[in-house]
């Protein structure tokens, strides 16, 4: 269509709106391949459509995270002329493919020298923590890379790593998953039980935590042993709380703003129940999610129902 619309001046119009729509597709049918958003990104220079690259842009940096640096290249500049350099300069450094990306990080550990860019996992590790992965399309992106670190063998890398993810998008019940085989590879009890608990409260039809606790009791070895049922209280809340507090990195100062005219004015309310309704007025149900879950993990009953609506919502 773009061959079409360059021989046709007539019909220009009509076959680069066509040619944007497939390309757009091809985007949809799989986000991870360079050469669809390269193509969409030809288009739309080819079609003086500078607006239109500045929001592709705009949305292959969500898909990395929204990292600070990168938004703040996309200020004041002529999208027609750079654009596409941006783009590339950015799947240079940030490869879509998990396999692209992970060549980046082997080859700094091989040699530095042999490539012109390359990537260390401290690096990488204190750059996740100042990312938003709220965008399901980031959480895939960047789960794919932490699972090449687990692979790698650095499973504490990447248990703190998902749980970056985790506090950002805690209905991606996969991860949760794979997280809590791993605690339990790995004897970590009180982890394991948690992680598969978030499993069954996203996906009730996934018994995954009684599954667990059914093992735990096959695996035990005479009658001294006390059957267990899950960790202690203490832990779930300090489990919960730690979650709590990774999402509050992305609250925006305008939410906080809200907050404190919002707290003057509910001072009879319960302190929590008002916190609950402030977090889904302005949406921000990941914190939100931790919150009702770790209200209801110490007895708060009325902190179901709140519980439930974040999960409709989510």
């Amino acid at each position: 269509f773009a061959t079409l619309a360059q021989k046709d001046p007539l019909r220009s119009q009509q076959n680069y709106a066509w040619a944007e729509q497939n390309a757009r597709q091809a985007i949809l049918h799989d986000f991870t391949d360079e050469r669809n958003w390269r193509c969409l990104a030809e288009l739309k220079v080819s079609n003086q459509d500078g607006e239109g690259l500045h929001s592709l842009l705009e949305d292959v940096f969500s898909i990395l995270g929204r990292d600070p640096e990168q938004l703040d290249q996309l200020k004041g500049i002529d999208f027609l002329a750079v654009g596409r350099e941006l783009l590339e300069a950015a799947f240079t450094r940030d490869p879509l493919d998990p396999d692209s990306w992970w060549s980046l990080v082997s080859q700094h550990h091989e040699d530095e020298n042999s490539a012109p860019f390359t990537i260390t996992l401290e690096e990488f590790s204190e750059r996740c923590k100042r990312l938003d992965f709220r965008d399901q399309r980031a959480n895939i992106v960047f789960g794919r890379r932490i699972e090449r670190i687990r692979v790698s063998g650095n499973e504490d890398l990447f248990i703190e790593l998902a749980r970056h993810l985790l506090a950002h998008r805690p209905n991606n019940h996969e991860l949760w998953m794979e997280m809590g085989r791993l605690h339990e590879r790995r004897e970590e009890i009180d982890d394991a039980w948690s992680c598969y608990d978030h499993v069954q409260q996203l996906r009730p039809h996934l018994d995954v935590r009684d599954q667990f606790l059914t093992r735990l009791k096959g695996n035990m070895d005479g009658a001294e042993k006390q059957p267990w049922s899950g960790p202690s209280v203490t832990h779930r809340t300090a489990f919960l709380a730690n979650m709590e507090s990774l999402t509050k990195r992305v609250s925006t100062a305008a939410e906080e703003q809200t907050e404190v005219v919002e707290e003057e004015e509910t001072t009879d309310a319960h302190p929590d129940k008002a916190r609950l309704e402030e977090l889904l007025k302005s949406e921000d149900h990941q914190q939100a999610f931790f919150l009702a879950r770790r209200l209801v993990a110490n007895g708060e009953q009325w902190a179901e129902e709140f519980l439930n609506i974040i999960k409709e919502k989510m």
